[in-house]
């Protein structure tokens, strides 16, 4: 594979959060949220996941590196919110648009879906916005099946 994931060193976690937050901020407001409720939203999910900025039991983020360790974006798993301890969550996956085209997100998520599943997962789960045309693409092409879809439209 052309790349591998690396725990994110724990000094690095307070800048990863905010920005992993300020990115689903401004996700949430593209997908028709209030800055504030987005604001609120991305506050509480940060907060559940990594109470006093460590991350909760069953949560971990990498960084993605290639095999001479450069850095190409960053990968959260987690247990999904549910009382079912088998169901994974991919949280949060970036990797930096100048590698886009190289199969390095195809590699994160083949390596995520192995680990996940290496602790328990029966199944993994994650969530894009409409708007991300690249990653609904990957994830089709991976057996990811739609399980709901929030749709709006502007009325001018």
């Amino acid at each position: 594979m052309p790349v591998t994931l690396r725990p994110l060193d724990a000094t690095l976690l307070p800048a990863w959060l905010a920005r992993s937050r300020d990115t689903y901020v401004k996700d949430l407001v593209a997908a028709g949220q209030s800055r504030e409720e987005a604001d609120r939203l991305a506050t509480a999910s940060m907060e559940r996941a990594f109470p006093a900025g460590v991350p909760s039991p069953g949560h971990v983020v990498f960084d993605v590196v290639e095999i001479d360790g450069t850095p190409v974006g960053y990968l959260w798993l987690g247990q999904d919110p549910s009382d079912d301890p088998g169901a994974w969550w991919v949280w949060d996956i970036e990797i930096h648009a100048d590698k886009y085209g190289r199969g390095f997100g195809l590699h994160t998520m083949l390596l995520g879906e192995a680990y996940a599943q290496a602790q328990g997962a029966h199944t993994l789960g994650l969530n894009v916005f409409g708007t991300n045309l690249r990653a609904r693409i990957l994830y089709e092409s991976m057996g990811y099946e739609i399980v709901s879809a929030k749709m709006r439209k502007e009325l001018t």
